[in-house]
């Protein structure tokens, strides 16, 4: 909202400006087009075309379905077709290189968050259309150098609840499977739970997806799991087992967001502000400065950055109590108070000062006073 350019390096420096060091880049519209290869782009890699940002190349005669990796990584052939992508965000993967270098050097951690509109239960073109789509958000991923894929699953089937979750679990075992077979194991799937409950993803399948399926790794969406559970997660008691559930699947390295949240009957909720939401981030920076392990906190709030400055504020000052409780001065010590004498008991006589008379003897003879030759006392 703050940044004053409109292309991803821009929004990347702001960051950096503001004092953050994470952004998660959205994927939202997608503008594909499939074509016949042309004469004059034979024999030159797909990454390599300029202006074109190629996310799928279709073997010699049939169509693309999906995208293959043998095909990215090889030289274009005649009779091929290639699929590529029309975004505001990059026009070719020469920029999405540049991208990638100036996170780098500014240290800003890069996730990208796959099209929302997933439908794996309607015809089989809109499923192929939704694996596809996260598919490309893996290669947009890879070329920025993004960590990871993030992304929800959709509604249930109309059968049984136990059968879409088992055909879900399938589909994200092949797509995860693609990601790490493309990035080399760099790029992974973050799947969050959602706060809906028609639409896969409760805490308890979001953990055992993240169990069974290797290269998943689950999100932690506090907001979405306070509107499904309908939970207030407002205190340090209710957020630190959840933060110890996510943590393990997540190998010590945690993605949450957060943002305010206002919930009313089952699936209806609506994200807020911080400052106006039913849950509030003290009780979970209270948490996260107690941690041990890595954690990267998005802001999913409608105020985006603004939010997002507020929210390190309170962990740093989470962190300074901390520091102060655990380097505080120690008490000093008083000393210790004189007994009272024992009731009955002789009082220990004191040693006598020198030339003083001890008891029980005459004290010491004078000598006479000195006389003047007047025969006058000397006074």
């Amino acid at each position: 909202m703050s940044c004053k350019g409109r292309s991803l390096r821009d929004g990347i420096a702001d960051v950096h400006h503001l004092g953050l060091s994470a952004l998660e880049v959205q994927f939202i519209k997608v503008n594909p087009l499939t074509r016949a290869i042309f004469d004059e782009e034979v024999g030159k890699m797909p990454r390599e075309l300029p202006l074109q940002l190629v996310v799928e190349v279709g073997a010699p005669g049939r169509e693309p379905t999906r995208p293959l990796v043998p095909e990215l990584a090889q030289p274009l052939r005649r009779r091929s077709s290639l699929t590529q992508l029309t975004w505001s965000l990059a026009k070719d993967h020469a920029d999405l290189a540049q991208t990638r270098a100036l996170a780098k050097a500014l240290d800003v951690d890069l996730t990208l968050h796959a099209p929302y509109y997933v439908d794996f239960f309607g015809s089989q073109e809109a499923r192929d259309r939704s694996v596809r789509q996260i598919l490309w958000a893996g290669i947009l991923a890879d070329g920025l150098g993004a960590r990871m894929v993030v992304t929800h699953l959709g509604f249930y089937g109309s059968g049984p609840r136990e059968e879409s979750v088992r055909e879900l679990t399938e589909i994200t075992r092949e797509v995860a499977g693609w990601l790490e077979e493309y990035s080399g194991g760099g790029v992974r799937l973050g799947i969050e739970p959602s706060g809906h409950p028609d639409v896969f993803g409760s805490r308890d399948e979001v953990l055992e997806l993240a169990h069974q399926v290797r290269g998943v790794v689950p999100v932690l969406n506090i907001p979405h799991l306070a509107a499904r559970e309908r939970v207030r997660l407002d205190t340090a008691e209710l957020l630190r087992p959840v933060l110890e559930q996510f943590v393990g699947p997540s190998r010590g390295n945690l993605y949450l967001n957060f943002s305010g949240v206002e919930f009313y009957a089952p699936g209806e909720f609506r994200l807020t502000p911080i400052k106006r939401g039913q849950i509030k981030f003290d009780p979970l920076a209270e948490v996260l400065g107690e941690r041990e392990y890595d954690v990267t906190v998005i802001s999913s709030s409608p105020l985006l950055e603004h939010d997002a400055m507020y929210m390190k504020l309170l962990y740093e000052r989470a962190l300074t109590r901390r520091w102060a409780k655990r380097h505080q001065p120690p008490a000093k010590k008083t000393p210790p108070a004189a007994a009272p004498p024992v009731s009955g008991a002789r009082p220990r006589p004191s040693a006598p000062r020198r030339g003083a008379a001890r008891p029980g003897r005459s004290p010491p003879p004078q000598a006479p006073p000195k006389r003047s030759h007047h025969g006058a006392r000397r006074r």
